[in-house]
């Protein structure tokens, strides 16, 4: 088996898995409850929120535990719509965000909220100029990815918070495919609230966090027993956000050097396919993640592409895998100007940690059989 789609999930580190492991079975006790079993969870919980909010350069308690990156994007919409709908129920975004912030969204619209959804260039690059002409005197939020799940393009958060911040309005980002992989500091690059998943750094699924910075005052998400602050109701998943706590502090210790050997993998992957398949291209921009390469080629659907590969124990995709496996054109790719044809031809290729140099020859050499 030859994996190519980390940007959908990773495999799960081993050291993560086996902190995980007591908290399934001698550690298993409720942190809600005052006896020492339960205790040993509450701190567990605790030290996992320090770790990820240094990670971030946040302060523990604007960490808060979810279910993952579409809870975590619909908590941030849709609180920050009830919260200040009285001021006014205008949202800014991007026509490139995941369907967890496009969704919720629309969502939105159906409930009386107007929603600006802003082009991007060839690259896939939100202006902040853009951002700054659409702001609004009943404009509430900004909701703009940090970086594309299917193309890699890194957008300029820190410009487009600046405007945010100067206009009063608040600035959510859905850092899903940015966290663990490039750097990021929430007041640096004046972020208000970010939402990150588990899954996508080699950590367990079923776990995220929502930052939301101090001061905001968003009501509770969840309703029930009062956890997470009163916000997001629910016993914790402890042996997930043990998980994603390993994995955050595995992927921040780790991101140089894993940085490097990626995009060195992602390079090899991108000249030997322009060279050797002739008429492909590559979709984004230079500044991207280092594993997610979006190539188009000249001939067959990508679905018969993906069919042929899959035979051979190579997995990639065609595109955001979070569309309950749709094979429909991506509205990504649209937005950076493909015709339909195109966008139907194209790969995405995300590479990860346990990828290595001779797998890229072999997909490569698979590639050729398919396309020469």
């Amino acid at each position: 088996m030859i994996y190519l789609d980390n940007a959908a999930t990773t495999k799960i580190d081993t050291a993560v898995k086996e902190v995980m492991l007591p908290f399934y079975e001698e550690e298993f006790g409720n942190p809600s409850t005052f006896y020492a079993l339960g205790g040993k969870a509450k701190k567990a919980l605790r030290n996992s929120r320090e770790v990820i909010a240094t990670a971030i350069g946040a302060a523990f308690d604007e960490i808060f535990f979810t279910s993952g990156g579409t809870e975590s994007d619909n908590w941030a919409i849709i609180g920050t719509a009830d919260m200040l709908s009285s001021k006014g129920k205008h949202i800014i975004t991007s026509a490139i965000e995941h369907h967890a912030v496009l969704d919720t969204c629309k969502y939105l619209e159906e409930k009386g909220f107007e929603i600006t959804y802003l082009p991007v260039d060839k690259n896939g690059i939100v202006n902040p100029k853009d951002v700054e002409k659409a702001i609004r005197n009943d404009t509430i939020l900004i909701s703009v990815m940090m970086a594309n799940n299917e193309i890699g393009t890194i957008e300029p958060i820190a410009e487009i918070g600046k405007v945010a911040h100067e206009k009063g309005v608040f600035l959510h980002t859905d850092a899903v495919q940015a966290f663990g992989h490039i750097p990021i500091d929430v007041n640096e690059m004046n972020i208000d609230m970010m939402s990150v998943s588990g899954h996508k750094i080699y950590g367990p699924k079923g776990i995220g966090f929502l930052y939301i910075r101090n001061g905001i005052k968003m009501g509770a998400f969840i309703h029930g027993g009062g956890q997470e602050r009163g916000r997001r109701s629910g016993t914790e998943n402890v042996p997930g956000i043990v998980g994603l706590s390993k994995a955050t502090e595995i992927a921040i210790t780790c991101m140089e050097s894993e940085k490097n050997k990626i995009s060195a993998l992602k390079e090899h992957l991108k000249n030997r396919l322009i060279r050797e398949i002739p008429g492909s291209y590559v979709n984004g921009d230079s500044n991207s993640l280092p594993g997610i390469l979006n190539v188009c080629f000249k001939d067959k659907a990508s679905e018969t592409a993906l069919i042929m590969l899959d035979m051979q124990g190579i997995y990639c995709s065609a595109g955001s895998a979070c569309a309950t496996g749709s094979l429909e054109n991506s509205h990504v790719l649209e937005a950076i100007g493909l015709s339909n044809e195109d966008a139907q031809r194209c790969l995405r290729f995300s590479i990860g940690r346990f990828n290595t140099a001779d797998e890229i020859d072999q997909v490569v050499e698979a590639l050729k059989k398919i396309y020469l």
